[in-house]
């Protein structure tokens, strides 16, 4: 640690002090004395010295933005710039339209905490848990930015409300073969679309996006590789690709529609492409003409075909890979369906042990004996 005074023309005394930081690193400071003869600043050298070695220069408080603020720098840094998904990135500007900063968007980053949490909760107390969920991870996401950029020293952790699993609504196995049929009665590309989505467990922003030169007729089996969104092609919802063997009659659907349109597989008679609309229009039409109740559900569909692979046995690996499931739990909420699997399971238990093998008690007793 040294110290020098050293005096300038003008008469004005500049203190050189270098010192050893409390984590190691040495550091120089050069300063304009408050006083005015050498030696007293010299003893105010020293005083700033021996605070230096014990606490430390005093960093320069950093002006840290409202949420509303730094909205938009999370948008274009975030969202934008990791190019998220279309309706990733419009769910993400509506939650922080919205519910996030009408209720936190005045408060600085550094002052969001629990009770904000808990405000931001109350004011979304309308809401099923599920959507507050997915509003508290936007702003989990916006903050978490803000801590990895040194906006803020952290961020705080936020509690995910409990959610109450909803039945899985699906065609049973006679209604969807009305379907079916009510589906061929009404147009060959509406018989294309129940099998894609019933039999092949497509997603509608799938199905708007397939090509034509998706369906591997050679092989039997489609490539899902897209997703439409309001106009905007992206990945699939789980970003990979994945390959779904077509059964016989969804095989013969998409042959019976080939055509000389476009790109896609599916165009309505004006020769648009089809959209949400076109798909619970032609959906309504086919309840209808299959003798249902008209609902329209478009993702009712998928869910039938998870359900039928269950019902008939599909191991959850398989039903997980065809449908595209990012998460096995999302697969397993089907599983309840398959056939005696429970009782399958507890008859493992009165298995006889291998030929010639032991269990682990027996061998312990054998070994006492």
């Amino acid at each position: 640690m040294t110290i020098r005074v050293v005096e300038h023309e003008g008469g004005w005394l500049q203190v050189d002090i270098r010192v050893r930081l409390p984590d190691g690193t040495r550091y120089r400071e050069r300063l304009k004395a408050p006083v005015q003869s050498k030696s007293a600043a010299r003893r105010w050298a020293e005083e700033r010295e021996r605070y230096l070695a014990l606490n430390g220069p005093k960093q320069p408080k950093k002006e840290v933005p409202t949420l509303e603020d730094f909205e938009s720098r999370f948008i274009s840094e975030h969202v934008e710039a990791n190019q998220l998904k279309p309706s990733t990135a419009a769910s993400y500007k509506s939650r922080l339209k919205l519910h996030i900063r009408p209720a936190l968007g005045r408060l600085r980053l550094d002052e969001i905490d629990k009770q904000s949490e808990q405000r931001l909760k109350a004011a979304m107390k309308q809401f099923d848990p599920g959507t507050i969920n997915d509003t508290l991870a936007v702003l989990s996401r916006l903050l978490n930015c803000a801590a990895e950029w040194g906006v803020i020293g952290s961020a705080p952790r936020f509690a995910k409300l409990k959610t109450r699993q909803t039945e899985i609504e699906f065609f049973d196995f006679d209604d969807f073969e009305r379907l079916v049929d009510g589906a061929r009665k009404v147009d060959p590309a509406v018989l294309a679309f129940v099998l894609l989505a019933g039999q092949a467990g497509l997603r509608r922003g799938e199905i708007i996006a397939l090509d034509l030169t998706d369906a591997d007729f050679r092989r039997g089996q489609l490539t899902i590789a897209r997703s439409d969104w309001y106009g905007q092609i992206g990945t699939t919802k789980g970003g990979k690709t994945r390959r779904v063997p077509m059964t016989k009659r969804l095989t013969a659907a998409l042959q019976a529609i080939r055509h000389l349109r476009g790109p896609r597989m599916l165009y309505q008679r004006n020769g648009e492409p089809v959209s949400e609309n076109t798909l619970r229009s032609w959906l309504e039409r086919a309840e209808r003409a299959g003798g249902l109740s008209v609902t329209g559900h478009i993702h009712q569909l998928r869910h039938t075909f998870c359900s039928h692979l269950a019902m008939r046995g599909a191991p959850a690996k398989a039903i997980q890979e065809l449908a595209g499931h990012a998460d096995l739990s999302t697969t397993m909420r089907y599983m309840h369906l398959s056939p005696g699997s429970l009782n399958q399971a507890i008859r493992l238990l009165e298995q006889r042990d291998p030929v010639g093998g032991n269990s682990g008690a027996t061998k312990a007793e054998e070994k006492r004996n």
